[in-house]
């Protein structure tokens, strides 16, 4: 017998403004190019669909120099999210754990309570496979999802759109934004 789908609390408030998020989208792959990027298309989409401004794209190989080196230039440039697809699995060329979380301040540790919960809803047991994780980074929300549509679906469509947009409640990521740089 199968176990009823989980339904998550909150909800929009159309009577709250929306705020754009600045966010950039990073494909982390030694495989995907701009042509063949399906999921950093689709995690564009996504962005630009709910409003925000897609403040960068870009496709970096499985290395954690390079997906160092891409977060941190975005996060000087001023960007308040990004998401990340691939590289988070548990294959001995899937770096990206390893290159983002020594840059995060604070790990949400909920995060990847959540899209595993989510995750598991669309793809079963396959999602113990992934190593997502979310944090923030100098002020930057980062989020990381694995290199598949399906989990950048599950991703935004599920967890992270909802925390990007202003309008949500009881709380969002939104309205601490200006907060996360206090001492």
């Amino acid at each position: 017998m199968n176990a009823p789908a989980l339904k998550p609390g909150g909800r929009i408030d159309e009577a709250r403004p929306f705020k754009p998020v600045k966010v950039a989208v990073l494909t982390i792959s030694d495989t995907r190019d701009e042509e063949s990027d399906t999921s950093g298309h689709l995690l564009a989409e996504r962005v630009t669909g709910a409003g925000h401004e897609l403040a960068g794209k870009a496709i970096v190989r499985d290395d954690v120099d390079e997906i160092r080196r891409q977060v941190l230039a975005w996060v000087g440039e001023g960007v308040e999210a990004i998401v990340t697809t691939g590289g988070t699995g548990i294959t001995g060329r899937d770096v990206t754990p390893e290159a983002i979380r020594p840059l995060f301040d604070k790990e949400i540790d909920g995060f990847s309570v959540i899209f595993h919960l989510v995750s598991y809803q669309s793809v079963g047991l396959s999602t113990l496979q992934s190593r997502a994780l979310a944090g923030i980074v100098k002020g930057c929300f980062v989020f990381c999802l694995p290199g598949s549509n399906g989990a950048v679906k599950d991703g935004w469509d599920k967890v992270i759109s909802a925390q990007l947009d202003s309008r949500h409640g009881p709380c969002n990521m939104v309205e601490l934004m200006p907060r996360l740089m206090e001492a």
